[in-house]
C-alpha cells in the first residue's frame, strides 16, 4: 500500500455506526428515523460475525417454556457474575425483538409437526426448547434481512472498505479539553482510496464485534480484531471482564479448513463426542454430558487431548436419520462433504477455538459506555448478561435489544447534543512507506501463539506471567513501528489485537479463582468473597 494521503474528506452525520452485524444495522434502521446514518464496515456491509452465526438466537417462544426458566438458565452459566436486573430485561424482552425480526423479512424455521409453530432447537446449557434457526445458517439469513433494509434507506449510507483508526473527542479537537470528555466521530481509512476521511456525527455506536483472532485458532471471521475495545480503551472508557474468552468445542479439525464452526445445535439433536478410541467421555466430566455449557465441554475435551496426545476428537451424529442430518444441518453436511468428510456415516474430527469474547467495553442497560457520546451493543460489549460464561444464543438477543434500547436513548441525547467541533485533518506525523511487511505478519503470528498457548482454555501463573512480558515487549515495538510507518488496514488491526491482548492478559492475572471460562491451575476454586464481581479495567495515562 501506498502512503496515505492525509484527506481533505470529511463527513458529517447525527449518527456514526462502525459495524454491520445484527447490532450495528439494527440501531442503524432504527436511528434513521430521527436523523442520517453513516454505516462503517471493514469489508462487505454482510461481513460480520453475525454472518457467521449457525445456531440461532435464544427466545421463550413455547408454552411450556417461561422467562423464569431462561433466565434461571444464563445465570446458572454466567457462574455467578451476571447481572440480574440484566438478564430479566434481555430474556423479557425477547418475544419482541423476534417478532420484530420476523417484520424486517427474517425467516425461522418452522416446525413440520404445527404449521403456525417454529422449530425450536436445544442447545447446551438450556432447559427447553428455544433456538429459533434457520436451518444452520441463522446468522446469514438474519444479516441478509437487515442488509436488505439499510440498502433501501434513504436516510442510511454505508462505507464499505473502511476500517476506523481511532475516535475522535474533546481532547482530539481542543487543547483544552472538557472534563468528562465526549466522543465526537472516528478518523476512518478507506482502503479504496487510500486516505484518512474524517467522520463527525453526534452518536458514535460501536459494533465492532469481538477479537477471536487474537488466537491463534478461532471460529471468527479475519474481521474480529478487537477494534472497537481497542479503540474504546484508548479514549478512556471502562472496559470490564475481558478474561472470560469462550472457546467453542466443536471446530472442524481439517488442515484445509479455515476454522469452519460446527455448531453446538448438532449436539443438541444428539450428537456425541468420543475419542478416537470410539469411548464416549462427556458424563466423566458432567451428568449433563454433550449438553453441559461450552465452558465445560471445551476444558473436557482439552483434557483428554492432552491425556491422550491426539489432534482432536470426535463428533459424531452419523446414528440420526441421514433424511434429518441433511434437512436439519444443510450447510454442515454439504461444507464437510468438501472435506471428503459425510457426517451422515462418518464421526466429524473437531477442536476447541476462540469462539466468543464475554467481556469489552462496558455499558448501561440502554448501551451507553462510560464517555459521552459513545454508545455500544453486540460482542464489543460487557452488558452484565453473560457474566463468566455466555449461555448458547444468547448473544444475538443481546444484541438487538441493546441495539433497540440504545437507539431510543441515542436519539433523546442526540437532539440535546450540539453540532461537532471541527476536527483537525489527520496528521501522519512524517510517517514514511514501510518496506518490511514481514514485521506485520511475524508480530501477528506471535501475539497468536503466545495468547493460545498461555491464555487458552486453562491458564496458570506462570503461562500469564510469561505472556504478559511478551505482550509489553510486543506492543512497545508495534507502538513504534506505528508512529514511524505509514498506516495500512493490516497495522491498524495488529495494534488492536495487540492492545486487546494485553486486556486478556491483565485482567486474568488479577483474578486468582477459577470461574466461568476462566480456569487456572493455581487457584481451581471459585471465590466468591474476593472475587464476585466484574474485571473493570481503564486507561488512565494520556502521555
Amino acid at each position: 500500500m501506498n502512503g496515505t494521503i492525509v484527506s481533505t474528506q470529511s463527513y458529517r452525520y447525527e449518527y456514526l455506526v462502525i459495524g454491520s452485524g445484527i447490532a450495528g444495522l439494527s440501531f442503524a434502521l432504527e436511528a434513521a428515523k430521527s436523523g442520517r446514518v453513516a454505516v462503517i464496515t471493514k469489508k462487505e456491509d454482510k461481513e460480520s460475525n453475525t454472518n457467521y452465526a449457525q445456531g440461532g438466537i435464544a427466545s421463550v417462544m413455547s408454552p411450556d417454556d417461561s422467562f423464569e426458566d431462561h433466565i434461571t438458565d444464563t445465570l446458572e452459566c454466567g457462574a455467578g457474575l451476571c447481572h440480574p436486573d440484566v438478564v430479566e430485561m434481555v430474556v423479557e424482552s425477547g418475544p419482541e425483538m423476534i417478532r420484530r425480526l420476523i417484520e424486517l423479512g427474517v425467516h425461522f424455521s418452522k416446525s413440520k409437526e404445527e404449521e403456525s409453530a417454529y422449530d425450536l432447537g436445544m442447545e447446551g446449557g438450556h432447559s427447553h426448547r428455544r433456538i429459533l434457526h434457520a436451518k444452520d445458517l441463522t446468522g446469514a439469513e438474519i444479516e441478509q434481512a437487515l442488509v436488505s433494509q439499510v440498502r433501501e434507506h434513504q436516510n442510511i449510507d454505508v462505507f464499505e472498505d473502511h476500517l476506523a483508526v481511532n475516535l475522535i473527542t474533546d481532547r482530539t479537537v481542543s487543547a483544552k479539553p472538557i472534563v468528562p470528555e465526549r466522543v465526537w466521530g472516528a478518523y476512518v481509512l478507506s482502503k479504496e482510496e487510500n486516505r484518512i476521511e474524517t467522520f463527525l456525527a453526534k452518536i458514535t455506536f460501536l459494533a465492532t464485534g469481538g477479537a477471536g483472532k487474537v488466537y491463534l485458532y478461532t471460529s471468527n471471521p479475519d474481521i474480529a480484531s478487537g477494534d472497537g475495545v481497542a479503540m474504546a480503551y484508548r479514549v478512556g472508557a471502562k472496559v470490564a471482564n475481558l478474561e472470560f474468552v469462550q472457546f467453542h468445542p466443536t471446530c472442524l479439525f481439517h488442515p484445509e479448513a479455515k476454522s469452519f464452526l460446527i455448531s453446538e445445535a448438532v449436539r443438541g439433536e444428539g450428537g456425541v463426542l468420543r475419542l478416537m478410541n470410539g469411548r464416549e467421555f462427556m458424563k466423566d466430566y458432567d451428568e449433563r454430558g454433550e449438553l453441559a455449557p461450552r465452558d465445560i465441554v471445551a476444558r473436557s475435551i482439552d483434557m483428554e487431548l492432552k491425556k491422550s496426545g491426539d489432534d482432536y476428537v470426535h463428533l459424531d451424529i452419523s446414528h440420526r436419520k441421514k433424511s434429518f442430518i441433511i434437512d436439519r444441518f444443510p450447510h454442515i453436511y454439504h461444507s464437510c462433504l468438501v472435506f471428503g468428510i459425510d457426517i451422515t456415516t462418518q464421526p466429524i474430527p473437531v477442536v476447541p477455538a476462540a469462539h466468543y469474547i464475554c467481556g469489552g467495553v462496558m455499558v448501561d442497560m440502554d448501551g451507553r459506555s462510560s464517555v459521552r457520546g459513545l454508545y455500544a451493543a453486540g460482542e464489543v460489549t460487557c452488558t452484565g448478561l453473560h457474566g463468566a460464561n455466555r449461555l448458547a444464543s444468547n448473544s444475538l438477543l443481546e444484541a438487538v435489544v441493546y441495539a433497540d434500547r440504545a437507539s431510543r436513548a441515542a436519539r433523546e441525547e442526540m437532539t440535546e447534543t450540539p453540532e461537532p467541533p471541527e476536527a483537525p485533518p489527520w496528521d501522519p506525523k512524517g510517517a514514511v512507506d514501510s518496506d518490511e511487511q514481514v514485521v506485520i505478519t511475524q508480530n501477528w503470528d506471535e501475539v497468536r501463539r503466545f495468547m493460545w498457548n498461555y491464555v487458552g482454555i486453562v491458564r496458570s501463573d506462570k503461562r500469564l506471567e510469561r505472556a504478559r512480558r511478551r505482550s509489553v515487549a510486543l506492543f512497545g515495538e508495534i507502538q513504534e513501528y506505528y508512529w514511524n510507518f505509514t498506516i495500512t488496514s493490516d497495522l491498524i488491526e495488529l495494534r488492536n489485537l495487540a492492545l486487546v491482548a494485553d486486556l486478556i492478559i491483565r485482567s486474568a492475572q488479577w483474578r486468582r479463582e477459577s470461574r466461568g471460562l476462566h480456569s487456572t491451575i493455581d487457584y481451581p476454586e471459585r471465590d466468591d468473597k474476593r472475587f464476585h464481581r466484574d474485571t473493570v479495567l481503564m486507561r488512565t495515562d494520556w502521555d
